[in-house]
């Protein structure tokens, strides 16, 4: 019996594991594709926001900045990305077994390179867990995406999925370091 409860615990310990890299992978992939698509707007398109109030002068107090990162457009955005996750699988690479997230098709409409190099992993969900995980990491974090991506902040993925989500474990590589060369000896 004490056999049974360890396979049992080993199973739910794997599956648990898993399931924490596979939110990783899911959340790098969903600041991906928000980035992609806010690439894709006209950047000299702008959208007035500010109150409806009036100052002291009867005047509004209205700015006008780009459309791409407005909190406007990156609501729509957040409300949409999801639905991007039924064009990704799961899979494991060949020669190291690590669990990745591939997309099929890439952004040219080809397909993905990188497939080759995988075995898919078939489940009985068609994959449906993907769009699951990232409609909870969208829904959790969603002040965070909105902040991050309305000031272009840098290293996106690394801030919101590590730092501040907590879903991957990798840190921010340090950016003061600077390679010096040493004579051979």
């Amino acid at each position: 019996m004490n056999v049974l409860y360890f396979l049992l615990f080993v199973f739910v310990s794997v599956s648990a594991d898993q399931s924490k890299q596979l939110r990783c992978l899911v959340c790098r992939h969903v600041v991906d594709e928000i980035d992609n698509i806010i690439q894709k707007v006209d950047p000299k398109k702008k959208v007035s926001v500010g109150g409806y109030r009036l100052d002291s002068n009867g005047n509004q107090k209205q700015k006008s900045v780009p459309f791409a990162r407005s909190e406007m457009h990156l609501t729509e955005v957040m409300e949409t990305v999801c639905d991007k996750m039924d064009d990704y699988v799961r899979g494991t690479y060949k020669t190291s077994g690590e669990l990745t997230v591939l997309r099929l098709i890439t952004e040219d409409g080809k397909m993905n390179p990188l497939l080759s190099e995988v075995d898919l992993i078939q489940d009985s969900d068609l994959n449906k867990s993907l769009k699951f995980y990232c409609e909870g990491i969208v829904e959790e974090f969603e002040d965070n995406i909105l902040r991050l991506f309305g000031k272009d902040a840098k290293n996106i993925d690394i801030k919101l999925c590590t730092d501040e989500a907590a879903l991957c474990s990798q840190t921010e590589p340090d950016d003061d370091y600077t390679f010096e060369e040493k004579e051979e000896l």
